[in-house]
């Protein structure tokens, strides 16, 4: 064939497989939501429970993704149909007895390319997302704080049904555990903590300490605990008017005044009060910390999963490229051990261009693959060689390529 008719060929197996591309991209289109909901699953996991969503910044920004769901998928299905035109294309070029590797090619090429886009979507995906949108201290903080709430709340429970003795103590070993456990690493905030945040998380805490004491001490208890609404009510108006100090004053004269409702239990109340001081300046310090949240699009994040688990696809057709490579002669195996130095360096910079974060971790999920798959290809191509060698080595005669 001369170079025309290579050319004239090469633009039919190219349409071929654009036409592909459109018809199954067409044909996903009609799931493409529920597509993009399993693409997207790595991400939403890794955000916060209560920011679990992507937003779109115009109108049709969400019609776009969608459409870039289908033609991807379009892509992914049609992989098959491309492979099979590239060994269409190469095959004149092969001996007889190596044309009939069409079938494994296609079928190895379609597996390659699935289980680097599964290990991408599995392995790689959540770690780096975890890495990219979670800080692992301001969590581990979110979490003692969760607890230390939820025991808490557990305290004001048997306050509730008059047990004050057990409230006490729990109370008391909750704010041990909050002190020991995140006080030193709260104080570490960027900025300093919001007194604002601080009161309101006061007024809160108060609040509920106010309705445990009525329902534990009852109707006795009535006239202190009317009191002592009002001194909240005060320390409510006081917040509002920005006069953070009063606010304070008076909602721990609220607190004081809770001591009358039951004398003999003064000190476990006033431990109830002094652990929600505590877990309002924890939670004012955590928001100091954590002062910045991802706000994440559609489109950008869907361009990131699509590029890194095409990448993958991609990387885990080596082997079976560079065996195509050594199949036509375009490469050898000893050429290939030669520069094996310079394709790690490749590989390594490769990896560090198509990864998103800078951590260890993340940079050896994509490099470790990739280095793996050229040194299966380079063990393919060696295999190919020697097999040809042996098989000129019976016949006594070189075959010629076409014959």
């Amino acid at each position: 064939m001369s170079l025309a008719e290579h050319l004239t060929e090469l633009r039919s197996r190219l349409l071929k497989c654009v036409v592909a591309v459109f018809v199954l991209g067409a044909a996903a289109m009609v799931f493409a939501k529920p597509i993009f909901g399993v693409l997207m699953k790595p991400v939403l996991d890794a955000l916060p429970p209560e920011g679990r969503a992507l937003v779109y910044t115009s109108g049709i920004e969400e019609i776009n993704v969608l459409m870039k769901v289908g033609v991807y998928c379009g892509i992914f299905l049609t992989t098959p149909v491309i492979l099979a035109q590239i060994w269409g294309f190469v095959s004149p070029g092969l001996y007889p007895e190596e044309r009939k590797y069409a079938g494994p090619f296609v079928f190895m090429g379609t597996l390659a390319f699935l289980l680097g886009a599964l290990f991408c979507y599995f392995a790689v995906l959540p770690s780096m997302f975890r890495f990219l949108l979670n800080d692992e201290q301001g969590l581990a903080i979110s979490q003692r704080l969760d607890v230390a709430r939820l025991r808490a709340d557990d305290a004001l429970r048997f306050l509730r049904v008059g047990d004050a003795e057990r409230a006490g103590k729990l109370a008391q070993e909750t704010s041990a555990a909050l002190k020991a456990d995140g006080e030193g690493k709260l104080g570490e905030a960027n900025r300093p903590p919001s007194e604002s945040v601080e009161l309101e998380a006061r007024l809160d805490g108060l609040g509920r300490l106010v309705d445990a004491a009525a329902d534990g001490f009852g109707v006795p208890a009535r006239s202190v605990l009317r009191q002592a609404v009002e001194k909240r009510s005060e320390a409510v108006e006081a917040y509002a008017k920005e006069n953070y100090a009063a606010s304070a004053k008076a909602m721990d004269e609220a607190a004081s005044l809770l001591a009358g409702v039951a004398p003999t239990r003064a000190e476990e109340l006033a431990g109830l009060w002094r652990l929600e001081k505590e877990l309002a300046l924890g939670k004012a310090r955590y928001v100091a910390a954590a002062w910045t949240r991802p706000m994440l699009t559609m489109n950008e994040q869907l361009s990131l999963v699509l590029l890194l688990i095409l990448s993958f696809g991609v990387i885990f057709e080596l082997p079976l490229v560079m065996a195509l490579l050594g199949v036509v002669g375009v490469v050898r195996a000893s050429w290939l051990m030669r520069y094996q130095r310079h394709a790690f360096v490749v590989c390594l910079i490769a990896a560090a261009i198509l990864t998103p974060t800078g951590d260890v971790v993340n940079l050896s999920l994509m490099a470790g693959p990739m280095l793996l798959c050229y040194e299966m290809g380079v063990l393919a191509v060696w295999l190919i060689e020697r097999n040809r060698a042996k098989q000129e080595s019976q016949t006594g005669i070189t075959p010629t390529p076409g014959a």
